[in-house]
């Protein structure tokens, strides 16, 4: 089969999609993936043809305007419209629709609005996705809006947000649309909906489709070893912890660099720091025995070899903390809107995880406080080893493979 896969955002939204790609490829099928041109050199890591698109929302996000945006200002969501979002969307959209014209079955990511040409070919549209924002279910409300205080009988009415995208970004797709000469109303068609995530963590909702599926996680495997430097620091005492706030960057009202060195001082105790957009500056860090600080490491790899995890909430580092049997802190950068307080309350209530506290409402003496928890609460540990064999037991990827397959043969 000749397969294109779409997705758009952070590494977050597109390393799982180059790990479904590359598994896809290895299985004798022919695989493009399409995202944002700044990933190129991270696709052509796994091997696979490169689609690029003027997309790059990472650049974005790191622009004043684009922090502005970030934190709901609408002043600068209105005056940015124009000028950046409407003509990434109808640039994209544009790539997108003419790979999936040209493939027999198309993966995309919900953030590609690739369900607004869906119409076109439903047959060999794929929604794969690793956040359940899209499908409505009474079980939980929408997780992008889990910071807001939602009761439980709205729900299902929270979907709603999600699914409103296509009518509140009308503009662009109907210039995408005019574009190809696509009838400018249209009904988005039922499509399959493959999550790439555990249901031994969340199960699926009873009431979602019945051509809805969780696979598990999709794991890939790096071929890059930890560098010795970083195994050599592991192995000069008791695992250490490890702080790592992805790729997005964030602000806190407290210093956070002061903090970690005092945590290594009150709980005697060492840290693996990962750089990331809000730790660009850590001279104050490396000056400290107690403390390594890294640009990156493969963390399938390095995760089993530390104490615990102190993480910003993205799905894809909570997945890998459940893969090492790792307890965690979540500390949300996004919120109250966004995913990863919801993946911190999960755990939270699972006991895998302390409770989650969004990094701008933090003060030191609660970061020192809930890493003391992490530290201590024996439970925890308990809890992550005993999930750990059900999530490395599922084999995300050959699942959702088969899945794939499986629909191909039916259409």
């Amino acid at each position: 089969m000749k397969i294109a896969i779409f997705t758009l955002g952070t590494r977050g939204d597109v390393q799982p999609y180059a790990v479904l790609g590359q598994a896809l490829k290895q299985h004798g099928h022919q695989v493009i993936l399409s995202t944002a041109k700044n990933f190129k050199q991270l696709i052509e890591s796994y091997g696979l043809d490169f689609a690029p698109v003027e997309a790059d929302f990472q650049e974005v996000l790191n622009s004043e305007e684009g922090k502005k945006m970030m934190a709901g200002n609408p002043f600068a969501i209105k005056r940015n419209l124009n000028k950046w979002v409407y003509p990434l969307i109808t640039n994209s959209l544009a790539e997108f629709y003419k790979l999936a014209v040209e493939s027999d079955i198309v993966l995309y990511h919900v953030k590609t609005l690739a369900d607004s040409f869906a119409d076109q070919f439903p047959h060999k549209m794929i929604r794969t996705n690793v956040l359940p924002i899209v499908e409505p279910t009474i079980e939980f409300a929408n997780p992008a809006l889990s910071g807001l205080p939602i009761p439980n009988f709205l729900n299902k009415l929270t979907y709603t947000f999600s699914n409103l995208s296509i009518k509140l970004l009308s503009k662009p797709i109907g210039q995408f649309r005019a574009k190809f000469d696509l009838p400018k109303k249209f009904i988005l068609p039922p499509v399959k909906n493959i999550y790439g995530i555990s249901s031994s963590f969340l199960p699926i909702p009873h009431d979602f489709s019945i051509n809805s599926t969780f696979t598990g996680f999709w794991f890939g495997t790096s071929e890059t070893e930890l560098p010795t430097d970083i195994k050599d620091f592991i192995d000069a005492g008791e695992p250490p912890l490890l702080l790592t706030f992805g790729s997005m960057p964030f602000k806190s009202k407290f210093d956070l660099q002061s903090a970690i060195i005092k945590l290594t001082e009150v709980y005697n105790t060492r840290i693996i720091v990962v750089k990331g957009w809000g730790l660009n500056h850590t001279e104050r860090l490396e000056g400290s025995t107690k403390i390594k600080v890294i640009a990156s490491a493969p963390y399938e790899k390095l995760f089993p070899l530390t104490r615990a995890i102190i993480h910003h909430g993205g799905i894809g580092t909570t997945a890998e903390c459940l893969r090492a049997g790792k307890p965690f802190m979540i500390c949300p950068i996004l919120y109250p809107i966004g995913d990863q307080n919801f993946w911190g309350q999960l755990s939270y209530q699972k006991g895998l995880a302390v409770k989650p506290i969004p990094i701008n409402k933090m003060t030191e003496n609660i970061f020192l406080k809930n890493v003391g928890e992490l530290l201590l609460n024996t439970d925890l540990y308990t809890n992550a080893k005993h999930l750990m064999p059900f999530i490395n037991n599922e084999n995300g990827v050959q699942n959702t493979i088969i899945e794939i397959e499986n629909h191909f043969a039916e259409c």
